[in-house]
């Protein structure tokens, strides 16, 4: 069928639109990493749009020189990968059986989960509970207390119960599968698209999280990257980097603006090199694991 003068327009205005978008989200992203390459002179008088200027690896060189930023990557690294590994656990084992049919009660325990989203204790009666714990300034104080998402519970249910055919569930039962076999060798190995939008929800929140460790972690030995990143955005805390001994004060302030580039560039990277192998299932899994619950 051939497209109509119409069409073509409505066609014209929709890329028009997208690549206005896309410029509009994309030139942010190539800033920075411009910046981070480019001499601070430059950036500071404006003088760099999109490509770098005066070409230099001083602030890379100055960030891993430095051991707080260092350790804060090593830190957020940690928390992720064990984190995540955590929650993608907790979340398996809370959807599957709650997308069982045969699970009694799975309707009542459904909506005291639910019932969670929508009420919490509050901020200092947490905190306190974190306190009594005794998981202040603790590295599974970073984990335990975000250990599982019912939003992430709820998608990987529907998941289960829309794509994981009954059939099959019953046909390893009376080849003599326990419940766990079942979900072992049959239920994960159908669930990898799930899997992977759940590893990168899960993931892309424990690398960008800062205020639990704004709230309960007081040293900085355990300080996540994102936390370092803020006290040299917001509170200019560069004196390990840039020593006024040996630097005027100008000087100075150039590197820093400098090194600000360069740390939001090493802060996002590890996100950016994560999509790339989850893309494929992304799209899948969260389409599906969004059909009605």
């Amino acid at each position: 069928m051939e497209n109509t003068r119409e069409d073509r327009l409505f066609n014209t205005v929709i890329y028009l639109v997208l690549g206005l978008v896309l410029l509009i989200v994309l030139y942010p992203l190539v800033f920075v990493l411009s910046a981070s390459f480019s001499e601070p002179q430059y950036i500071m008088n404006g003088e760099v749009l999109l490509w770098p200027k005066g070409l230099t690896l001083d602030s890379y060189t100055k960030i891993f020189e430095d051991g707080q930023i260092m350790r804060g990557f090593g830190n957020t690294l940690l928390y992720t990968t064990t984190g995540t590994l955590l929650n993608v656990i907790m979340t398996i084992l809370a959807a599957y059986p709650l997308s069982r049919k045969d699970f009694v009660g799975r309707n009542l325990f459904m909506g005291l989960f639910v019932f969670t989203m929508f009420f919490s204790g509050g901020l200092i009666p947490t905190y306190i509970l974190i306190k009594n714990l005794g998981l202040l300034n603790s590295f599974w104080v970073m984990i335990l207390p975000g250990a599982v998402s019912i939003w992430n519970i709820i998608i990987m249910r529907t998941f289960f119960q829309q794509t994981i055919p009954g059939e099959l569930e019953e046909a390893a039962t009376i080849d003599g599968c326990t419940n766990m076999q079942i979900l072992t060798r049959i239920v994960l190995p159908l669930s990898m698209p799930i899997i992977a939008v759940t590893i990168l929800f899960y993931a892309v929140g424990h690398w960008n999280s800062f205020f639990n460790a704004l709230l309960y972690l007081s040293d900085k030995s355990k300080f996540p990257l994102q936390l370092v990143l803020r006290e040299i955005l917001i509170q200019g805390q560069t004196d390990s980097l840039v020593k006024m001994s040996t630097e005027s004060a100008i000087k100075q302030q150039r590197a820093v603006e400098g090194i600000k580039y360069a740390v939001l560039v090493l802060a996002n990277l590890p996100m950016f090199l994560l999509y790339p192998f989850l893309q494929r299932y992304f799209v899948k899994g969260i389409m599906i694991g969004a059909i009605k619950g």
